[in-house]
């Protein structure tokens, strides 16, 4: 008998269910990888960036900024999604085990408490930029930059949005092709 799917939402937990969780992992000899972003306008740039940061590890918690944290962050447009939705989203992605809300401006608190082994990045931060690298490196760790996905990121996205005609496509023209 096969086990049921998980649900997206049941992946999104306290701090302290996380901490739980990962002492668990950790007794089972799991490495346990951390990450952190807006996901704002989930995209093909993020499922590449979370595929491979859930590579270096066993376990992935991926930390999702809350709305004022955006907003003081990408400017007062932002976010286009509200928290809980973008906390879903990133959660239904199978490289995901574990999502965390936080409303700090960075995430060094979840950082200090869950004590990643591996702390990912992407490339467009410089590693003297990254929070919480000092701290993952100190207890010997790895912090780790990916590559980014040319052409693909919320602000790129966003713009070609805004770029596009207001209105809906003309109707086809032409026979209804058959199903």
């Amino acid at each position: 008998m096969s086990a049921k799917p998980v649900r997206a939402r049941d992946k999104i937990l306290s701090l302290e269910e996380v901490i739980r969780r990962v002492a668990l992992a950790r007794r089972r000899g799991e490495r346990i990888v951390f990450t952190n972003g807006c996901f704002d306008l989930l995209h093909r740039g993020h499922l590449r960036s979370l595929e491979q940061a859930r590579r270096l590890g066993d376990r992935l918690v991926v930390a999702v900024n809350g709305d004022a944290s955006v907003r003081r962050a990408k400017g007062a447009d932002r976010p286009i999604r509200r928290h809980r939705p973008r906390m879903e989203l990133v959660a239904g992605l199978a490289c995901v085990d574990w999502v965390v809300g936080f409303v700090a401006d960075t995430p060094i608190r979840l950082i200090e408490a869950i004590r990643p082994d591996v702390l990912v990045k992407g490339g467009d931060w410089a590693l003297d930029e990254i929070v919480g690298a000092a701290e993952v490196a100190a207890q010997g760790g790895r912090v780790v930059r990916l590559a980014l996905l040319p052409g693909e990121g919320t602000t790129g996205e966003l713009a070609r949005i805004r770029r596009s005609p207001t209105k809906p496509p003309a109707p086809r023209r032409g026979p209804r092709p058959r199903r």
